[in-house]
Parts: C-alpha cells; sequence; structure tokens
C-alpha cells in the first residue's frame, strides 16, 4: 500500500501509513525514502535513512535510491557521505552500487574522481562504461571517448551495446568529427545493431556535419518518430540555413497529429525570427497563449525567450518589451536576449537600463550578458560606458574578456574613429587574434579612410584566411577609397586566378503572410522596378539629411 501511495504521488497518506505499521523492514524504509525522494524532498529523505541506520541495516537498492538526488545536486557533500558508508558497510562490492556511485561522480565530481572509481572497480560491465564515455562526451573530449570505445572493441568479449554505440555518435556529433562518425555508422551496418534511437543520434550526426539529405534518409527509415527525432531533423534543417525545409517539416508532423512539445515550437519561433516573418510568428504566439500557457508546463521559461527573441528579430520592438515585461520568470537568458535586442536596434540607454535592472534582480550575468552590452554601446557608440562594461568584467564580476569582447571593444574603437586605441587593444591582448577582430578593425579603416591601418589588418587577414573572397573584397574597396585604381585591379587578378567568389548578401521580408527574398543585384522579382525606385528615394533622403 505505501508502494501505491508513492506512486500515486500520495506521499502524505503513504507517511501515515508508515508510522502506524508495527514491524518496518528494509523494503517499506526504501519505499519510504523512495517517495520522498520522487517528490524532492531529500532533506526528508535523508533524515530517514539516518533514522533507519540506527533500526536496520541498508541494503544495495537503498543506496542505489539514495544515490539518486545526489546525481541532481549541486555539490558532492551527500554522495560522499553515501560513498563513505558504501565502503564502511561493504555494500561496494556490489557492482549496481559502484555503478550509481561512479554514475554520480561523472554527473558531479572531476576526471581524476571518476577514473580512479573507474579504475578500482573489479568488474567494469557495460553500464560501467557507458558512463564513463558518457562523462567525457559531456565534457566534450572526442579524443579520450574514441579511445574508451576503441578498448572496449579490443578487449576479449565485446562489451559495447546500442546505448555505447549511441553514446559514442553523439560525441561526434557534438565535435562534428565528421569521419570519425561515419566510421561508426558502417559499425551500426555492419553489426546489425540499432534502433530508433540511435538511428535518431546518427540523423542528428550527420545534420550537424551539414550532410541533410543523409539525415533526410535516416528520417525515412525511422519507424516510430518522437518528438526527439522530429525536433533532431528541424534543428538541422535551422542549424544549416533551411528555414524553409524547416516549415515543411513541421506542417508534416502537423499533417500526422503529433502532440508538439515546446522545443519544436522553439524550432519554429527560431525559423520565423531567421526569417523575419512577424506576421507568422505572432499566429504562433496567439495560439500558444490559447492551448499551452493557460496552465503549467514543463519548458515555457525557455519558449517565451524564444517568442522574445522572434519579435525582437521581427522588429517589433513594443511587443518585445510587452512579452519581456509579462514573464513571470525571467532567467539570465532572457534579461540578455532582451538587452541584446534593445542594443541591436539602436536603443543603447536602454540596453544599459536594462542591465541595471537585471542587477537590482539578482540575477548573475554571464560571458554573454556582457557581450550584448559591448555590441549595444558599439552600435550606440557610447565610448566610456562600453569601457565601464569591459573592465568591470574582470574586477567587478570576476569574468575573464574572451576573444569576441576583446572584437567588440575593437569594433567600438573603430566605429567611433578611434583606430589607434583599436589597434593598441589587439596588440595588447594575450589571446591570440582571429580575423573576426582583424575584420572589424579593416571596416572601421576603410569607412575612415585609413589606408596604413587598413592595410596592415588586411594585411594579418590574409595571412589567418587566404582564400576569402571577402576579405579581399573589403581591401579592395579600401585601396578604392583612395583612388589606387592599379592595385585594386591586381586584387581582382589575383581572386579571378585563385576563384575566388564572394557570396552575395541576402535577405527576405514577409508582406502579407508571403516571404519575399532577395540577392545583392538582383532584379528577378516582379517588382524589382519600383523597389529600386523606392530605394533611390531613400538613398537620396539620408543624403539630404547627411
Amino acid at each position: 500500500m505505501i508502494d501505491v501511495y508513492v506512486k500515486c504521488g500520495c506521499i502524505g497518506y503513504a507517511r501515515q501509513l508508515f508510522d502506524v505499521m508495527l514491524y518496518r523492514d528494509v523494503v517499506s524504509l526504501t519505499l519510504m525514502i523512495a517517495g520522498y525522494i520522487y517528490e524532492r524532498h531529500v532533506r526528508v529523505a535523508f533524515d530517514l535513512f539516518n533514522k533507519m541506520r540506527m533500526e536496520l541495516e541498508p541494503n544495495s537498492v537503498t543506496l542505489i535510491v539514495m544515490l539518486q538526488p545526489c546525481c541532481a545536486s549541486t555539490t558532492l557533500n551527500m554522495g560522499t557521505q553515501i560513498h563513505g558508508y558504501a565502503v564502511k558497510s561493504g555494500l561496494l562490492m556490489d557492482w549496481t552500487v559502484k555503478n550509481s556511485v561512479l554514475r554520480m561522480y561523472a554527473n558531479k565530481g572531476s576526471a581524476e574522481e571518476v577514473e580512479l572509481l573507474f579504475c578500482e572497480m573489479n568488474r567494469m560491465d557495460v553500464a560501467s562504461w557507458n558512463i564513463l564515455i558518457s562523462f567525457y562526451s559531456s565534457e566534450g573530449d572526442t579524443m579520450r571517448v574514441a579511445g574508451l570505445f576503441n578498448e572496449m572493441k579490443s578487449l576479449e568479449v565485446h562489451l559495447w551495446n546500442i546505448e555505447t554505440l549511441t553514446l559514442v555518435i553523439s560525441a561526434f556529433a557534438k565535435s562534428g568529427s565528421l569521419s570519425e562518425g561515419e566510421g561508426m555508422h558502417c559499425l551500426v551496418i555492419k553489426s546489425g545493431s540499432s534502433d530508433d534511437v540511435l538511428l535518431t543520434s546518427l540523423l542528428d550526426f550527420y545534420a550537424k556535419c551539414g550532410k541533410l539529405e543523409i539525415s533526410v534518409q535516416l528520417l525515412r527509415e525511422i519507424h516510430f518518430k518522437s518528438n526527439i527525432t522530429w525536433g533532431a531533423m528541424m534543428s538541422g534543417f535551422i542549424q544549416n540555413g533551411s528555414f524553409m525545409e524547416a516549415i515543411v517539416l513541421f506542417q508534416q508532423m502537423q499533417a500526422e497529429n503529433l502532440d508538439i512539445v515546446p522545443e519544436i515550437w522553439r524550432n519554429l519561433l527560431d525559423v520565423y525570427a531567421n526569417l523575419g516573418v512577424l506576421k507568422l510568428g505572432k499566429m504562433v504566439h496567439g495560439y500558444l497563449i490559447k492551448n499551452l500557457f493557460n496552465g503549467p508546463v514543463e519548458g515555457t521559461v525557455q519558449l517565451e525567450t524564444s517568442i522574445l527573441n522572434m519579435y525582437i528579430r521581427g522588429g517589433s520592438m513594443s511587443s518585445a518589451r510587452a512579452c519581456f515585461d509579462r514573464m513571470p520568470v525571467k532567467d539570465v537568458v532572457a534579461w540578455t536576449t532582451m538587452i541584446e535586442g534593445l542594443g541591436s536596434h539602436g536603443f543603447g540607454f536602454e540596453s544599459l537600463t536594462y542591465f541595471s535592472l537585471m542587477m537590482e534582480q539578482k540575477v548573475q550575468p554571464n560571458t554573454v550578458t556582457f557581450l550584448s552590452l559591448l555590441s549595444a554601446c558599439s552600435h550606440s557608440g557610447l565610448v566610456s560606458e562600453g569601457c565601464n562594461i569591459y573592465y568591470s568584467m574582470k574586477w567587478g564580476f570576476g569574468i575573464e574578456p574572451a576573444l569576441d569582447h576583446h572584437t567588440c571593444i575593437v569594433d567600438l574603437f573603430g566605429r567611433c574613429g578611434m583606430l589607434k586605441e583599436a589597434l593598441a587593444i589587439i596588440l595588447k591582448m594575450i589571446i591570440l587574434p582571429d580575423s573576426k577582430i582583424w575584420g572589424a578593425l579593416l571596416s572601421a579603416s576603410r569607412v575612415y579612410g585609413n589606408k596604413k591601418f587598413g592595410e596592415y589588418a588586411a594585411q594579418r587577414l590574409l595571412e589567418l584566411e587566404p582564400d576569402n573572397a571577402g576579405y579581399y573584397t573589403l581591401l579592395s574597396n579600401v585601396k578604392a577609397s583612395v583612388g589606387r585604381w592599379n592595385e585594386v585591379e591586381e586584387l581582382r587578378r589575383v581572386m579571378s586566378k585563385m576563384d575566388l567568389k564572394k557570396k552575395p548578401g541576402w535577405s527576405c521580408i514577409e508582406v502579407k503572410g508571403v516571404i519575399h527574398g532577395f540577392l545583392s543585384g538582383d532584379i528577378s522579382h516582379p517588382e524589382a522596378e519600383e523597389i529600386y525606385e523606392a530605394l533611390g528615394r531613400l538613398s537620396r533622403v539620408t543624403q539630404d539629411f547627411g
């Protein structure tokens, strides 16, 4: 009866029954502890466990139950206590308890602790290996994952199973290791070990590596397509810029009457945000208000942030502000999204105001928050404010500026014509500069006609990326701005000889539910003549205003 009450979520009734029992054994105590843990009353569960030790000896099942909340805990304190008891009682000899302890350290411990415990295990089954592989996959150590799998294969008895293959493929997906992942796919085919979860991992792997045609083929082969499968395929389309294909996939999901989870709605909102189709995004928002936001649904904080981002990317800042104000829970991602959105639309001072509000709410900023703030200052020409943010990162918040933050401050100085200061930032950096930071200096040099700085930045750029056509074009524009046409012609000849072609810029806009796409210099649109005439008028007006 205690088991029934616990599984039905009636922990109060279970405790009443437990309290009136004349004889309590290990099973009844373990069930009661499991009930409290399931209801997330971890402290009560630990108190009951300590009382239990005074009356009875816990068994291996009790310890496995007790280790479950330790995996989700933010510290190792409780877990190490259970580990110590397992050693003292001799229950650590049970390999299922050892695996539970290993899983706990893999979730919260260091590589040294995990490796030490793994090496001490006298019996390592497939679950032990899978826990270790999962740990290094979460750490992003693809080389170690590959090494562990090869070690498993070299054993006399092949321990690996479908879960092992899934974990290894997922690790290669994170790192984008195409050749290694293809080798795993061959092994899957050769061994005949496959299920829908493994095929979904392969689908996700190929999508992350840009091989969408293979992902689509795998989607057809999966018999039971879960929301995770559909979400992986949709994310793959979005990551590779195939937004229209993502919309068609969503329509296919609707046609199959699937129960669409918040993650899929987030993907659809990301598609509309990238395409700038505000009207369609509003329709989705309306549907979600009516059908999803009227009750407690897990994952709605992230979904509301995606809605906020959709309004920002669609240019409707009034709707974005209203959406942000109505959010019941605002985490660091929501605050950062709002700060970045205001900055990208030129509301630099307002971005700083929202940052102050964020501090009042005691929400801890992260590196992305500071990146958004620096970008906002750069777009609005707020030099002193940007410098204060830049220096407060390390000295006020203990966050070491990364390369992207240095790039933002260089862009800020460059936009304001402070080219010497921008170059000084680059030369004083401990981190090696990349093409983005030199590109920021080159763009500023072109705007202010500084040939010396422009050529120096261009030289550094071409050393880093000699086959990037965009940088050749930028350098030729710098030389053209000072009338050095012979050198412009020489650059064009080099580009032609190397067969370098710059991808044309493109944009799209939604008007009355129809998406119109445009390429740079394109005249194929049926209303091209009227569009270019309107652009000409706008250009003349801006010139008149200086």
